[in-house]
């Protein structure tokens, strides 16, 4: 009887140890499992979140239209002060939307003489005491750029690029 009882005890004993290494590697693969799926759900939101990105980034606005500059010989001009002695030496560009009415200021020279007499006249009537604040250049440009688009029918001008700018008092 005594073979018995340790028999017995030998068999017990093996079987608490293997119900807590189920019990362990059970919840190992449940917390694997778990990490493995979080993981998968995090890349999946990467992915899906660069592949939103790269899709709006395809839907970029056109591009501006193609500008072209509209280079004019130098302006000098008596301004309108009083006595005649002060002038205005000023090269500028105007910067124009239309590549086609652009080519045909160009090429026609009645044209190009017309918005030159047109800035010509428009230049005459500025003053020095104007003409040597920031905010009456900014003045002058917008008159200037108005003065052509009116001049030159079918050009729009954007913009006035001053190269030399020179007011003598």
């Amino acid at each position: 009887m005594s073979n018995a009882n340790p028999a017995a005890a030998p068999d017990d004993a093996p079987q608490e140890p293997t119900k807590k290494g189920k019990g362990k590697f059970i919840l190992f693969a449940i917390i694997g499992l778990v990490i493995l799926l979080g993981g998968g759900g995090g890349a999946y939101w990467v992915y899906a979140s660069r592949a939103a990105a790269s899709a709006t980034d395809k839907k970029q606005p056109e591009p501006p239209a193609p500008t072209r500059i509209l280079a004019m010989d130098p302006f000098v001009v008596n301004l309108a002060d009083g006595g005649g002695s002060r002038f205005l030496r000023v090269t500028l560009a105007l910067v124009v939307q239309d590549n086609e009415a652009a080519r045909e200021i160009v090429e026609q020279e009645v044209v190009r003489a017309q918005v030159r007499s047109a800035l010509l006249e428009r230049l005459a009537l500025q003053s020095a005491d104007q003409l040597v604040t920031p905010d009456g250049k900014k003045e002058l440009k917008k008159a200037i750029a108005e003065q052509a688009t009116h001049s030159a029918h079918g050009l729009k001008v954007s913009d006035v690029l001053f190269s030399e700018f020179v007011v003598q008092f």
